[in-house]
């Protein structure tokens, strides 16, 4: 099993955008970005495409079933949980994170957005009972860092 790689006590749940890093909480989080160093993308061997590495055509769902990393994979079914849940449709009605939403999504560079998106303590609020849905936990544990 991994362990966090900012305080190597608790099992990581998120991974930093930028240098992709395993930690296990909003602290961890905090603690960890002022030394991030993001990880560089191989160069492309075509010289006119280096300039348009950031906007290379989205990932695929058959694309991210296919990665490597099968610790940080979700099945599907359990992406369909994120629809049913009222908790999260509550916080969609929230504007500013609609707009949050649209501003990563829209970026061409997605780890720099998420990780401007993650100062923002309604997008914290999000993602993490987007995971606590996802992950099956019906009720939130009191281990805050």
């Amino acid at each position: 099993m991994q362990i966090c790689s900012v305080c190597s006590e608790q099992t990581p749940k998120y991974r930093c955008p930028s240098c992709k890093i395993r930690y296990c909480s909003l602290g961890c989080y905090k603690k960890h970005k002022d030394s991030c160093l993001p990880v560089e993308k191989p160069a492309s061997s075509n010289p006119e495409s280096k300039d348009a590495a950031g906007s290379a055509e989205p990932l695929s769902l058959d694309d991210l079933l296919h990665e490597d990393d099968v610790i940080d994979k979700v099945p599907p079914q359990r992406l369909q949980l994120l629809g049913q849940s009222t908790e999260l449709r509550d916080l969609l009605c929230n504007p500013h994170l609609r707009q949050l939403l649209r501003s990563v999504d829209d970026a061409e560079s997605k780890a720099s957005a998420m990780k401007a998106a993650m100062q923002e303590p309604l997008f914290v609020e999000f993602a993490d009972r987007c995971l606590k849905v996802v992950e099956g936990e019906g009720n939130t544990s009191s281990s805050n860092d």
